[in-house]
């Protein structure tokens, strides 16, 4: 019992910590983090009801504190201030200037509260951690283009978006609900309904070039974004077999999942990678001719022949 004391202090503890962290939090929730059952996380409500917590619950929903009760700011421990410095760094490389600026604010606050010595620790190793982006991730146009849709998706309030295609000569302008926000492959992306376009839509960053919330409410009541995600990946897929050598099949770990990398093999010193791949008309054979000279279609024979196809244009454009 002396063992278990101490955890189940900093678990309370945490909890009233988390409550105030949300408008409601689910029992379940609660136990799914601390890795605890529930008659010991009702155990745990119950001591902090007992101790004059003003909680309120209701069946099936959740726990909440009484509107107003809050405790004063709580010490940091040091591993938690190293977190605030990556994360500070991330905001400022990897997100658009007005959220940079919010985190910024947020952790003068944060900072506020360290102890003296924490704060020197902190100093000393701010300055040593750099964080750099390969690409611009958002238009010099519309440079607070997450800050908007952030404000957005909370609000449930359309946007109206100046959205410019690759493939498009001049940029057109359209309502969009956003749904949700994602980062891959080195870019931010937002998943919306296109009233001009009447379906949803996916659309990057760095290619919004002008973005402000109106005063019109949704008119959809939107699942959630990994649901739309999903069914993303519900396209119609070509199983494709490449054999590649080893020395080289190691540089590829990085972008083969983007073209629907499933497992790999070695056979007699070389490995044998399979796809399901969505597009072998010009995605995959694309990529595969950046080492091409060091592999060999297995399967489908369509790849094999668009390869082909690529190279003859290539070939004819350097004679």
């Amino acid at each position: 019992m002396l063992d278990e004391s101490p955890k189940r202090f900093d678990r309370i503890v945490a909890i009233l910590i988390q409550l105030q962290s949300k408008k409601i939090v689910k029992a379940q929730e609660l136990a799914n983090r601390f890795e605890v059952s529930l008659r010991t996380i009702y155990r745990d409500i119950r001591t902090l009801e007992a101790s004059g917590v003003p909680i309120y619950s209701e069946a099936g929903v959740g726990y909440a504190l009484m509107d107003g009760y809050r405790l004063p700011p709580v010490m940091f421990t040091r591993e938690e201030v190293s977190s605030f410095i990556a994360a500070e760094k991330l905001m400022q490389k990897f997100t658009d200037p007005a959220l940079g600026n919010h985190y910024a604010s947020a952790m003068f606050k944060l900072k506020s509260v360290l102890r003296s010595t924490d704060k020197d620790w902190l100093s000393n190793i701010e300055s040593k951690v750099v964080m750099q982006t390969a690409e611009p991730m958002f238009n010099d146009n519309s440079p607070n283009t997450l800050a908007v849709l952030f404000e957005s998706i909370a609000e449930k309030k359309q946007i109206l978006l100046t959205y410019k295609t690759i493939e498009a000569e001049e940029a057109s302008n359209r309502n969009i609900e956003p749904v949700g926000i994602f980062h891959d492959n080195n870019n931010w992306y937002f998943l919306g309904y296109c009233h001009l376009r009447k379906d949803y839509r996916q659309f990057r960053t760095d290619r919004i070039q002008g973005i402000q919330k109106t005063d019109c409410d949704f008119t959809i009541e939107h699942d959630s974004l990994e649901t739309y995600l999903t069914k993303t990946e519900t396209i119609p897929t070509i199983k494709v077999r490449i054999l590649i050598e080893k020395k080289i099949a190691r540089y590829l770990e990085t972008e083969r999942k983007y073209h629907g990398y499933i497992s790999e093999k070695e056979i007699d010193g070389k490995i044998e990678m399979t796809f399901m791949a969505r597009d072998i008309e010009n995605g995959f054979p694309r990529w595969f001719l950046m080492f091409g000279d060091y592999a060999t279609i297995l399967e489908p024979e369509k790849l094999k022949v668009r390869a082909l196809e690529l190279l003859e244009i290539n070939r004819k454009r350097l004679l």
